[in-house]
């Protein structure tokens, strides 16, 4: 029983850092774009965002199907959840180009050329839908946890 609450909150904390630092991240790109020397910045969000969702996957793994909470079975007869995993690999195709680009500029810094700054704005707008697919998620795993159900 405590280890549940503990891996739902670790869960739901990671989805509230991952929402923060996302935002963070594109706000970061906008004042790159802008001029401002954000690079840093991009890359500590990015970081976090990259954290959170480590530990969204272990969290959300060992709840499902780790035989805690309900169990594989529950969640796989879900709707919701379904919606919720749909999202997830939706936000995981739209972090494709921003998440090889910042590996292209963390190996750049280190060598210390000038990083390519020209698609940070679209990367910020790309950060800020992953943004709203997280709020998505949080809404349909709240629904699952009040038993929302659709036929």
């Amino acid at each position: 029983m405590l280890v549940n609450w503990f891996l739902a909150a670790i869960h739901l904390l990671a989805f509230a850092m991952g929402f923060w630092a996302v935002l963070m991240r594109g706000d970061a790109f906008n004042r790159l774009a802008a001029g401002a020397g954000e690079q840093g910045r991009v890359l500590l969000a990015d970081n976090i965002w990259g954290i959170s969702a480590l530990i969204l996957l272990v969290t959300g793994a060992m709840r499902a199907f780790g035989g805690y909470e309900k169990g594989a079975d529950y969640y796989l007869h879900q709707a919701l959840f379904h919606l919720k995993m749909t999202l997830f690999v939706l936000i995981l195709l739209i972090e494709l180009a921003p998440m090889i680009t910042l590996v292209k500029w963390r190996i750049a810094k280190a060598r210390g050329t000038p990083l390519d700054v020209g698609r940070a704005r679209l990367y910020a707008r790309i950060s800020h839908v992953e943004a709203l697919l997280l709020v998505l998620m949080v809404l349909a795993a709240t629904g699952m946890a009040r038993g929302v159900t659709f036929s």
